[in-house]
């Protein structure tokens, strides 16, 4: 018996959502990575930063360098694992969302509607434009997945 493809149909929003949390996993998976060789590795980085490679270079590089060697080794530890938990679980929010699962839907709103209020407060204490558009991206997602949410339930 054929299935009706009306049915399976993905929403473009949920399809925006499905990849803005698979691109989000990709950059958490590949922070976690980068942290923690940076910890296999730092004692090379403390020597390649002081070394004349570095001079007239970009400005980024110098700025990222600084921070993971200015970093506790504990902290780049922490960090690194954090980040590679935080990019699994996005990316089965991301695979849940795809077959339309009811825990994947509850599962970001509870984890998107706990960083909201955290995201308000560091917009008080300073504006960036990064920071406001994770804001207004998390605001969407979840006032998306909120209202399809309830939208499902009253079938």
């Amino acid at each position: 018996m054929r299935r009706n493809s009306t049915n399976n149909k993905r929403p473009p929003g949920l399809i925006a959502i499905i990849i803005y949390k698979a691109f989000v996993a990709l950059l958490l998976g590949i922070t976690s990575v980068i942290l923690l060789l940076a910890l296999k590795n730092y004692d090379n980085l403390i020597d390649f930063s002081e070394s004349y490679v570095l001079e007239g270079k970009l400005a980024i590089i110098e700025w990222v360098l600084e921070k993971i060697i200015n970093a506790k080794r504990q902290t780049l530890q922490l960090s690194g694992i954090a980040a590679g938990i935080y990019a699994v679980v996005t990316a089965i929010e991301a695979v849940g969302l795809w077959y339309q699962k009811t825990w994947a839907k509850l599962l970001v709103l509870g984890l998107v509607g706990i960083s909201i209020p955290p995201e308000i407060f560091e917009l008080i204490k300073g504006t960036t434009i990064l920071k406001l558009v994770v804001f207004i991206v998390n605001v969407a997602v979840f006032w998306y997945l909120l209202r399809h949410f309830i939208k499902d339930g009253k079938k």
